[in-house]
């Protein structure tokens, strides 16, 4: 009896999470496409931001507590980190309502 009891929980069980089809989202549909950031690690006073859209950029640039260190808007692919102590660093970049995350590291 234990067994009939076991058996039918499993089988309903896997049954049951059978049915149920997780949603894939794209990621790269919110990816700006052909996204570069270099030279990285940074040694200089600068970093260059490409893409394929070569639109205006906002740049937010947080430390590893989360706080916002920086925050710039660009017209060219050149980005001022002068005022950035050597550390690691998350940059997040939106342009044209997408936006790309990437480490950043400043030595």
């Amino acid at each position: 009896m234990k067994l009939l009891y076991l058996t039918s929980f499993l089988f309903l069980s896997l049954w049951s999470y059978g049915q149920d089809k997780p949603t894939l989202v794209s990621e790269s549909s919110q990816e700006i496409p052909n996204f570069k950031l270099y030279p990285n690690p940074a040694y200089s006073d600068a970093v260059y931001i490409t893409s394929d859209f070569n639109d205006t950029k906002l740049i937010t640039v947080y430390d590893v507590l989360g706080e916002v260190v920086l925050t710039d808007r660009i017209t060219t692919n050149t980005l001022n980190i002068s005022q950035l102590v050597p550390g690691v660093y998350v940059l997040q970049v939106t342009e044209r309502q997408k936006t790309m995350t990437r480490k950043l590291v400043v030595k």
